[in-house]
């Protein structure tokens, strides 16, 4: 009986070294281990966007909800032209870009796999200026880049499922209901979006690439030490959704800080935006 089991765990064993990819973050060149494709994970994502969605309410705001889509698309226009530059073309392909300001109060914004990008409105009263904005929407494509929802759902399978689940999700056919349920996890759906959980490692990657990012957009990347001042001292019963699960507020504006001189060389080598400076309409939320 020790024998088969022996046996049975070597096999478990053997497929989780065996199937994935390895795959290598923009920018940072950290290798990650991935047991799901680009294509289950954008499917998954694109199934709870939907859902998503149809619940949201669109902001009656049109300035600001055309400053989002502004910005948002200048930001990506900067990516899609890194990765392409890159060698990452087919990487490039994989983003659909859609921009969503909605009525919500929470200090909050998310980016799905596949450049789905939702804004809430209690964020706008702390980004203050199209640059701080840019900011933050960078740090949120950052994280569909780097390819964390799917980090983090491979990690997840492999921790809570083993090699039965694993196996029907890498056959290629569609996803279990198994995998689905892992996705809503991590992708923190329910009947309200909460935002995305990634670890604090992930967290302060996606802070790195995020300023670079916005850095090549031409926003300055010198307001995210100001932003993420206000953002640390916006609520005095609780933390903002955003930050809930960051790594700690002095050590994200310390690293910041010693990111900055890296990031002023791609704002340097770009032309600044004009709107750069344009504040925001609406109150702070108390």
């Amino acid at each position: 009986m020790k024998t088969i089991r022996f046996a049975i765990l070597l096999a478990v064993l053997s497929v989780f070294v065996s199937c994935g990819t390895t795959s290598t973050v923009p920018l940072t060149g950290r290798k990650q281990r991935l047991l799901v494709s680009d294509e289950q994970v954008m499917s998954l994502s694109n199934k709870e966007y939907t859902t998503y969605m149809k619940s949201a309410k669109l902001s009656s705001s049109v300035a600001n909800t055309a400053m989002v889509k502004k910005v948002g698309q200048r930001l990506a226009d900067a990516v899609v032209l890194y990765l392409k530059n890159n060698g990452l073309a087919s990487e490039a392909s994989n983003y659909q870009w859609e921009f969503n300001l909605v009525q919500d109060n929470a200090a909050n914004a998310f980016c799905l796999p596949g450049g789905k990008i939702v804004v809430y409105e209690g964020l706008l009263p702390y980004t203050q200026t199209e640059a701080a904005l840019a900011v933050v929407l960078g740090h949120e494509i950052a994280h569909a880049v780097a390819k964390h929802s799917a980090e983090r759902l491979s990690k997840e399978m492999k921790a809570q499922y083993g090699s039965q689940l694993l196996g029907a999700v890498l056959s290629g056919a569609g996803v279990s209901s198994g995998t689905t349920e892992l996705a809503q996890g991590v992708f923190g759906l329910g009947s309200k979006m909460s935002g995305l959980h990634y670890s604090r490692s992930n967290e302060s990657e996606a802070d790195y690439m995020g300023l670079i990012f916005a850095a090549m957009a031409g926003y300055n990347p010198a307001v995210a030490v100001d932003f993420w001042q206000r953002m640390s001292g916006g609520t005095q019963s609780s933390t903002p959704a955003f930050m809930s699960s960051h790594p700690s507020d002095a050590k994200r504006i310390a690293d910041i800080k010693k990111w900055l001189p890296e990031a002023q060389k791609y704002y340097n080598a770009n032309v600044k935006p004009s709107q750069g400076t344009i504040r925001i309409s609406g109150k702070k939320q108390k």
